[in-house]
């Protein structure tokens, strides 16, 4: 394997591809053909890796050929790619210029291939979204039917909510089927759900967004949710830790398990209860709360047993 670094700027109809250190550069469809022509152009001289950053439905089928080719491969956060550019000065942004930015971020920081997702988790990761598309629809249209004052549209409302409910109970049981469909998925599952505070559906969603779940340590898992404060200071100053970062989505389907923790799960409550006696804002502690429900999951489920109040 060369020490190539390929950057991939992908957009709805064209993958846009840079490779160094010889710089050559190509436009393909985003399309199977496409993808085709992209692993016989890889292949010939197989790269130590491919960069790219996530963009929803439009890398899901390219990585998969890439993963299937059995090369290397990188899904670079697009906060950190834009950084990355306005360090080096690169404040163009073109698909041509961000496929560049893309392979030198590759040759310049060296980043850990990602693991590409089971088409079960990818299933299981659209149901998830979905549903919390309509649980925001829920809320939009429940704040409407309040002020409404026309009868039809009164009834129109209220037969909107009835198919919600409909479609949110649907997406409930797809989800508990593709669960049981694998044993390892079940048992993660049955795991997450045995810590008190967390429900079924924010089980499903720590699976779906937090696949790694398992393989890494406490403070990576924290961060990779977004919920490992960072510390900011410079000389005699001293600034507020914050969080940042991370998957978000993940980090807001951990609060609502956090205050039903904090009353339910005796361990967790006392946690918190300590930080609230030590004149921490209940913000934070909830934050800590949070930070603690899924750096547990991860260490449950990489030593493959449940929640015990005596042995967490």
């Amino acid at each position: 394997m060369n020490h190539i670094s390929i950057g991939i700027n992908i957009s709805k109809d064209h993958l846009d591809i840079h490779r160094l250190p010889d710089g050559a550069s190509i436009r393909l469809a985003n399309s199977k053909a496409g993808h085709k022509a992209l692993i016989k152009w890889l292949l010939a001289d197989v790269p130590e890796r491919v960069v790219f950053e996530p963009t929803g439905a439009y890398h899901r089928k390219l990585e998969r050929c890439l993963a299937e080719a059995g090369i290397s491969y990188v899904k670079v956060n697009p906060r950190r790619a834009r950084r990355f550019a306005e360090a080096t000065g690169t404040l163009a942004k073109t698909d041509r210029a961000d496929a560049m930015m893309l392979a030198r971020l590759g040759a310049v920081l060296d980043p850990a291939a990602t693991t590409i997702r089971s088409q079960t988790l990818d299933v299981l990761a659209e149901l998830v979204t979905a549903r919390r598309a309509l649980v925001k629809d829920r809320t939009a249209a429940r704040n409407r039917q309040h002020n409404l004052m026309s009868a039809l549209l009164k009834a129109q409302a209220e037969l909107r909510l009835k198919q919600i409910d409909t479609d949110l109970s649907a997406i409930d049981a797809e989800c508990r089927k593709l669960v049981q469909t694998g044993e390892d998925l079940k048992t993660r599952f049955d795991i997450i759900i045995s810590i008190k505070g967390i429900g079924d559906v924010t089980a499903m969603t720590m699976l779906a967004e937090m696949p790694e779940l398992g393989t890494m340590d406490k403070r990576q898992t924290a961060s990779l949710a977004g919920l490992a404060p960072i510390t900011r200071q410079s000389g005699k100053w001293r600034g507020k830790s914050s969080i940042q970062g991370g998957r978000r989505t993940l980090r807001q389907a951990l609060y609502m398990p956090a205050l039903v923790a904090v009353r339910f799960n005796l361990q967790l409550k006392e946690k918190y209860q300590s930080m609230i006696d030590a004149g921490k804002p209940h913000k934070i502690a909830i934050t800590a709360i949070m930070r603690k429900l899924i750096t547990v999951a991860n260490a449950l489920i990489r030593d493959q047993r449940k929640w015990t109040e005596i042995n967490p």
